[in-house]
């Protein structure tokens, strides 16, 4: 009987030890240089943003932490690097909306955006903004709506490209409102943004920042935004939600993710230090300037929005009858 407690009081002890490996090997992390991936070239705000809070959790962590551009794909190439690397913490993917878009466009990925992923954080989303040329006949987005259909096919809306959130937000306006609208994708915004206060076209759907300095100078309209709640930066914009499309809501959004098989102590330290990271002003005030609202959610909650997030995109994708560029 002694001989049997033994061997039992051995089997927890070995237990217990086994269970608390990974928290304790949470407490080292990171003990080397943690490298974060971002899926586009350099200089856009995804790879800023990724470089700003790099610096802050090199800082707290007392580690290089390197940011690497694998642009190509629609995010595919780097999203797939960081999805067959080893699942220790130590390769981070700064994942976003194309990430939830890809597999409805690219049905065979050589991965899978929940299988091969652990959600982090969502660290932050950017409201879709909707601007016309001032001589567009519509001051708001019920006179965009009445206009649109007196005239089915005749408007046109441009984009920064197939797939992007500007994209994407004017497809999802369509099918909601029931609009036949013309989209004109351009290879980024800043052509789009040319055109439209040209006027060669009506109307430009982006990231709040691009359009909303020639708005503010008067140059382009703005329609609405795409979030449910106003933007602190713009509070005098409206949403397409309070102006008659309910529920309509969309976003840039910027966030973090791992191999699926990451401990869970490293991911919740992750998460944890990232929105720490976040707090800081050269981050707050960045995101500021963007239109930015902080999210910073919990693993649990950005697993929830992401399987949303690919839920909705597969339906407009299918619906609209998008193709990859």
């Amino acid at each position: 009987m002694q001989a049997l407690r033994a061997r039992t009081i051995v089997v927890i002890g070995f237990v217990s030890a086994w269970a608390g490996a990974p928290a304790l090997y949470a407490q080292g992390y990171p003990g080397k240089p943690v490298r974060i991936v971002v899926p586009y070239a350099p200089g856009g705000i995804s790879d800023r943003l990724a470089r700003l809070v790099g610096q802050n959790l090199s800082v707290a962590w007392s580690q290089p932490v390197v940011v690497e551009n694998r642009p190509g794909g629609g995010t595919n190439i780097g999203s797939e690097a960081v999805a067959k690397s080893g699942a220790d913490g130590y390769t981070i993917l700064w994942a976003g909306i194309a990430n939830t878009v890809m597999p409805a466009l690219h049905p065979k990925l050589p991965y899978d955006p929940l299988k091969d992923f652990a959600w982090v954080t969502n660290l932050a989303k950017v409201p879709v903004l909707i601007v016309c040329h001032p001589s567009l006949p519509a001051r708001n987005a019920r006179e965009l709506i009445a206009l649109a259909k007196a005239k089915p096919g005749a408007l046109s809306f441009g984009s920064a490209g197939i797939a992007t959130s500007g994209h994407l937000a004017g497809e999802l306006f369509k099918l909601d409102a029931k609009l036949d609208l013309v989209h004109i994708p351009y290879k980024g915004a800043s052509q789009a943004l040319v055109d439209t206060l040209s006027g060669q076209i009506p109307l430009y759907f982006g990231a709040m920042a691009s359009p909303i300095s020639h708005v503010k100078s008067g140059r382009l309209r703005a329609i609405a935004l795409t979030t449910l709640k106003r933007s602190v930066a713009a509070p005098e914009i409206p949403t397409l939600h309070e102006q008659g499309v309910t529920g309509f809501e969309t976003s840039t959004w910027y966030g973090v993710a791992v191999p699926a098989a990451t401990p869970a102590p490293i991911v919740q330290k992750l998460q944890a230090d990232i929105a720490r990271a976040a707090e800081l002003p050269n981050v707050r005030e960045r995101l500021a300037s963007e239109g930015a609202e902080f999210v910073t959610d919990t693993p649990e909650a950005f697993t929830v929005f992401v399987k949303n997030e690919l839920a909705k995109w597969a339906r407009v994708v299918r619906d609209a009858g998008i193709k990859a560029d």
